[in-house]
């Protein structure tokens, strides 16, 4: 059977990119066409049931990272990847089943989000070896799962069996549900994953409308009302001086 998922970019690409998934997964999700809504979600009813978690445990990966270096500029790449072949395969169905094709943009598949998230959890960091247990061990549930419910692997569902798999993951009042509370805390994460890794693509950015370093001809008219009553009010939220104090002293 030939590999569902092919790599879309090199090593030194990938490594490129987490640097600027970092903010995207580090801080919050950017609110977008592809992403779950949470907003009536199943509540949590009767007594929590046990569920299988495979508690699959990795040896720490170790080794230098790439320092102040996200280009990459040494041969040498600085750690081995993580995710085997089936594993990857699973990324890619499961990210372009968060994250489809539309009219504003690619899957996630078609930007290498599956290649960006093998690197994420594949990176020395301690950040970084968290969510590589947790992703493993939550892909081994979902393949576990479309056994107990289907008789196949993961990868081999329809798009039908798979989201009623994900329907039971998807919303965090499902944390509380003994069953699902592991395997919807894994979902979770890795539906910021693939969020960050998406939009550190150049697809991704244009997506969201980030214009980036263009010059602006004529003067620079400064920031939108809708922007500086953003500024005030974080300003007031850190009980900081009104944003005017600061202007005046320009």
């Amino acid at each position: 059977m030939s590999n569902i998922y092919q790599a879309r970019m090199s090593r030194r690409e990938s490594i490129k990119r987490l640097s600027a998934m970092t903010a995207v997964v580090m801080v919050g999700g950017v609110p977008v066409s592809c992403d779950t809504a949470e907003s009536g979600a199943p509540k949590a009813t009767g007594t929590p049931l046990a569920g299988h978690w495979p508690g699959i445990e990795l040896e720490p990966i170790t080794g230098p990272g790439y320092g102040t270096d996200p280009i990459v500029s040494a041969p040498i790449i600085p750690w081995p990847l993580t995710l085997n072949e089936a594993q990857k395969d699973q990324v890619a169905v499961l990210s372009d089943l968060i994250c489809p094709a539309d009219e504003q943009g690619p899957s996630a598949t078609a930007v290498g989000v599956p290649d960006v998230i093998d690197e994420w959890v594949s990176a020395p960091y301690s950040g970084q070896q968290r969510d590589r247990g947790q992703i493993v061990n939550g892909l081994q549930w979902l393949n576990d799962e479309a056994q107990l419910r289907f008789e196949r692997a993961f990868v081999a569902l329809t798009e039908k069996q798979a989201t009623a798999i994900l329907d039971d993951i998807a919303y965090r009042s499902q944390y509380e549900i003994g069953q699902f509370g592991k395997p919807a805390r894994f979902f979770s994460r890795f539906r910021r994953l693939v969020f960050g890794a998406y939009f550190s693509s150049p697809e991704g950015i244009r997506d969201i409308g980030y214009i980036g370093n263009v010059p602006i001809a004529g003067d620079y008219p400064g920031p939108t009302d809708e922007a500086m009553e953003h500024i005030r009010q974080v300003a007031s939220d850190l009980g900081l001086p009104p944003i005017t104090e600061y202007v005046n002293q320009l």
